[in-house]
């Protein structure tokens, strides 16, 4: 199923015809394998997008993930969603590939099919040993919602499972999805998720190699209590991570104080210089005043340095999935991505820490349009990229990549 772009008001009708123009060329790209970018003074390009809501086989496309291979190929990650915006349904995870920093895309991939049901939180890592992709995904039958699983009306088959694939090839081929939900999962959780978006590969310190996927979950209520299925303070953060390529996986860390005030929920993380993890999340309906916390690992994962608290210097950003990296070099800060409306999902922006995770300091604002979900990558030696949903009347018209100079950015230390 193959739907236009949506449609918006423009101020000139010579600009609609040049809009229906460009929209044409789009869709005449995206068939023939690549898509158009916007062009920058001396070759590259500023941003592209890879993924448009209604444009293929699917109505909706939600939830980023990137990475960059080992070959220097960047992979982008998305649900492709079959029957509109919702969580549940005919979900597939879909992937285009570019070999040109981001402004030109392969064609769409389908790595791992949902054939009715949902596949999706795409959480991509490199293995610096062998150079493959591995990802790591979440499932739940299509025909239950996110509340029936809080509510532990859907478990087993029709619950969150948990599956990994493994790309040897540059991310041209996956292998099938492999079932690891026994190893990762306890029996008493409910709801599951895996990132969304890029998982990490440890290269220092007593745990290089080690890849470490962050991850989060709902809890049975303890006995007693009233199970409604929608008490925020069930909710809780956890890490995944295996020591010999994506074969086997253990369960690190798990948040589970369960108090309601830090409701750790879409964890993204980072290995600091020094070989410390740095872990960010959504406070998922918790009461304390902001959306965002964070918290620390010295073991790569297996426990946390302290429980995860208020991060207040990002307060701006409204509840949502974010993304952190640790750039690489001279300007070795800490990146975060996220929305800048804190009552909106509004005005992608980067934000920039220079003593590991502590403080952050807003960096530029990408666009003033919606947005929404976002992962960070270092695109090459020269820029960093972001790909993230964003639109004009809401944050889900489509996923753009971005590329963003390193000059741009603050210097470590400043």
């Amino acid at each position: 199923m193959s739907r236009s772009l949506p449609s918006r008001r423009l101020s000139v009708l010579g600009a609609v015809a040049i809009g229906i123009t460009a929209l044409v060329v789009f869709v005449r790209l995206w068939a023939d394998g690549a898509d158009s970018a916007d062009a920058q003074p001396g070759g590259g390009c500023v941003s592209s997008v890879p993924y448009v809501s209604g444009v293929g086989s699917y109505v909706s496309y939600r939830i980023p993930a990137v990475v960059r291979t080992r070959g220097g190929t960047l992979l982008a990650f998305a649900e492709g969603r079959a029957g509109g915006r919702a969580d549940h349904g005919d979900i597939d995870v879909v992937l285009r590939r570019s070999r040109d920093g981001g402004c030109t895309w392969g064609r769409l991939q389908v790595v791992a099919e949902g054939g009715g049901n949902t596949r999706g939180n795409p959480s991509p890592v490199v293995d610096p040993r062998t150079g493959n992709i591995v990802l790591v995904t979440s499932y739940h039958s299509g025909d239950v919602t996110e509340a029936q699983i809080l509510r532990g009306e859907a478990t087993g088959a029709l619950g969150r499972r948990v599956f990994v694939q493994t790309s040897e090839d540059d991310g041209r081929s996956f292998s099938a999805p492999r079932e690891i939900t026994s190893a990762v999962k306890r029996p008493d959780w409910r709801w599951y998720a895996t990132g969304p978006g890029h998982a990490v590969a440890l290269t220092r310190g007593d745990h290089a190699g080690r890849l470490v996927v962050p991850a989060n979950h709902s809890s049975a209520p303890p006995p007693g209590s009233p199970d409604t299925g929608q008490e925020p303070r069930y909710y809780g953060a956890h890490a995944i991570y295996s020591d010999d390529g994506g074969r086997s996986w253990h369960l690190g860390f798990v948040d589970d104080s369960y108090e309601g005030v830090y409701n750790a929920n879409e964890s993204t993380t980072a290995q600091l210089p020094h070989g410390r993890l740095y872990f960010n999340a959504r406070n998922q309906k918790g009461t304390s005043s902001g959306n965002r916390l964070d918290a620390y690992s010295g073991d790569g994962g297996a426990s946390l340095d302290r429980g995860y608290t208020e991060q207040r210097s990002l307060n701006d950003v409204p509840l949502v999935e974010g993304s952190v990296l640790q750039l690489a070099g001279e300007r070795g800060n800490l990146l975060f991505s996220g929305p800048s409306v804190p009552t909106d999902r509004a005005a992608m922006a980067l934000w920039s820490s220079t003593d590991g995770g502590r403080s952050f300091s807003k960096a530029l604002t990408l666009s003033a349009r919606k947005a929404g979900y976002s992962d960070l990558v270092e695109a090459d030696g020269e820029s960093v990229g972001i790909l993230y949903e964003t639109g004009v009347r809401t944050a889900y018209e489509s996923i753009e990549f971005r590329r963003v100079p390193l000059s741009e950015l603050p210097a470590d230390g400043q």
